[in-house]
């Protein structure tokens, strides 16, 4: 396993989220969609979450923003129940999957002006790939 966590004050999206270029580098059409149905202040929380929830499954995952991985690659869908959902496309999917990423999980909480975001990576060993369990065991 893998964990990532990322830590956002309201305001420091504030002045990039007003520009049409930064929306669409790091935010999924739907994420964009789901946004747009909200009021100025609820979408506000909405896409910082979002944003925080990118950066923490990006560590989670081992990429970052890197080797051609880009924000808008990590998508966070909401499952029916209101759970966030982890869609990885593209550049930020090749690299989950030769780290061995399984699953991703997520979780977004909001308090006052703070956005905080946790991601949990499931990582399975590949084969002929010891685990850091096995290793320990065995010097």
């Amino acid at each position: 396993m893998r964990i990532g966590a990322d830590l956002l004050h309201l305001g420091e999206l504030d002045r990039l989220l007003a520009r049409p270029w930064f929306r669409a580098y790091v935010y999924a059409e739907s994420e964009l969609a789901t946004a747009a149905g909200f009021g100025p202040d609820r979408r506000r929380e909405f896409l910082a979450g979002r944003f925080a929830a990118k950066e923490a499954v990006a560590k989670a995952i081992g990429t970052g923003f890197a080797g051609g991985v880009a924000p808008r690659q990590i998508v966070v869908e909401r499952a029916d129940s209101g759970e966030a959902l982890v869609v990885l496309t593209g550049a930020a999917a090749a690299g989950a999957d030769a780290l061995g990423v399984v699953e991703v999980q997520v979780s977004i909480t909001h308090k006052a002006d703070l956005v905080l975001a946790v991601a949990l990576a499931v990582i399975t060993p590949r084969r002929n790939q010891r685990s850091m369990v096995e290793i320990g065991r065995n010097p």
